[in-house]
C-alpha cells in the first residue's frame, strides 16, 4: 500500500475557487461598466464642469466609488442611471467646493464633444461657435431647469431616470423640462445685442 501524503497548506478548497471566480468575474463586469460608461460619464461630467481635466477626474473617482462597491454590483438593476448618479453628486460635490465654474470658449475643449462629422472647417467653426452660444445660455438657467436639460438633451435619459439621478418626482422633472426648453426657446430667439 502506497502511503498518501496529506498537507494541509497544498489543499485548494472549493469556497477559495468560487471566491476566485467570483472575483474574477466582478473585475470584468467592471470592466465592461468602463468600457461602456465612461463615454457617458464624460459628457455629463464635463457638461456641468466645462474643464476636460476635471471631467475626467470625476469619471475616474466615480469608478473608484464602484471599485469600491463592486460587491454589490449584481444588486443594481440600471448600471446606467446608477453611474450617471454618482458622476453626477460627484460634480455637483466638486462645484461646491469650488465656489466657481472655469467657463472655457477653446474650440479644441468643445471639440472632445463635438461630432465630427466631415464638416469643413468653416461649417465646424460655426457649429463650435453655435455650440458655445448654446452652451453659454443653457449656463443662464435656473439652476433646477439647467440639471434637467442637461440630463435630457445631452445625455437623452428618460424622465423616469433624471427623477432617479435628481432625487425628485417624475412630474417635477417633467415641469422644470417643459420651462427650461421655453426659456431656451426664448433665449435662442433673442439677438445677440439683446443680451
Amino acid at each position: 500500500m502506497s502511503a498518501s501524503l496529506h498537507l494541509p497548506w497544498m489543499e485548494i478548497t472549493p469556497t477559495a475557487v468560487h471566491d476566485k471566480a467570483r472575483q474574477h468575474a466582478n473585475e470584468e463586469a467592471l470592466a465592461a461598466l468602463v468600457e461602456q460608461y465612461a463615454p457617458t460619464l464624460y459628457r455629463v461630467a464635463f457638461s456641468v464642469l466645462r474643464n476636460a481635466a476635471d471631467a475626467e477626474d470625476a469619471v475616474q473617482e466615480a469608478f473608484l466609488r464602484v471599485l469600491r462597491h463592486r460587491d454589490s454590483l449584481e444588486e443594481i438593476r440600471d448600471h446606467r442611471v446608477w453611474l450617471i448618479r454618482i458622476v453626477w453628486n460627484i460634480v455637483l460635490d466638486r462645484k461646491r467646493r469650488a465656489k466657481t465654474r472655469p467657463e472655457t470658449d477653446d474650440v479644441s475643449e468643445l471639440a472632445r464633444v463635438l461630432p465630427a462629422s466631415g464638416l469643413s472647417a468653416e461649417e465646424s467653426a460655426a457649429a463650435a461657435q453655435h455650440h458655445t452660444r448654446v452652451l453659454g445660455l443653457v449656463d443662464t438657467l435656473p439652476a433646477k431647469e439647467r440639471e434637467v436639460l442637461v440630463l435630457s438633451a445631452f445625455e437623452e435619459l428618460s424622465s423616469v431616470e433624471i427623477a432617479s439621478v435628481l432625487g425628485i418626482t417624475e412630474s417635477s422633472v417633467r415641469s422644470r423640462l417643459f420651462r427650461a426648453r421655453n426659456l431656451m426657446a426664448e433665449l435662442l430667439e433673442r439677438p445677440r445685442s439683446l443680451r
